[in-house]
């Protein structure tokens, strides 16, 4: 029973932060991939960002004969927003505009996915730009949450 136990400990230390670690947030959306790519596409617009491309990845799969669960992908971006982040680590410029992931999982979920800050911050060896960090790690869940919920 105590090996049982610690395995499952184990299993949960090693597996919690790997999933923790991967750049990414995930919000579940409680709409369809169309209408939430919709809501976010609107709130976007409204928060002042710019649309730079709506990619519909499933339709591409489709006319090249290959299946894939509805997939978007919406670019967007405003100067006042990157500028900023850009002007504290020019290199991170590689990771702009911002980029939102609407996809349906295996089970019909829905998801949106978004690079974490943090993780831009670390992979950036971002420092000195806390408050442009917080500004766009708030920004970001405030749009992802709207567009996922009613």
């Amino acid at each position: 029973m105590k090996k049982a136990i610690l395995s499952v400990l184990v299993t949960l230390f090693i597996a919690v932060p790997a999933a923790a670690s991967d750049g990414m947030i995930n919000v579940q959306s409680t709409f369809n991939v169309q209408e939430t790519a919709d809501r976010m596409e609107i709130i976007l617009q409204e928060k002042g960002m710019k649309i730079f491309n709506r990619i519909k990845h499933s339709e591409g799969a489709a006319k090249a004969g290959i299946e894939l669960r509805n997939t978007e992908l919406i670019l967007f971006g405003n100067p006042k927003v990157g500028s900023p982040l850009m002007k504290c680590r020019q290199s991170v410029a590689i990771d702009l505009p911002q980029k939102a992931l609407i996809w349906e999982d295996d089970k019909a979920n829905v998801w949106i996915s978004y690079n974490d800050p943090r993780y831009l911050e670390r992979r950036h060896t971002i420092t000195g730009c806390e408050e442009v960090l917080l500004k766009i790690e708030k920004a970001l869940a405030g749009i992802a949450k709207s567009a996922a919920t009613k």
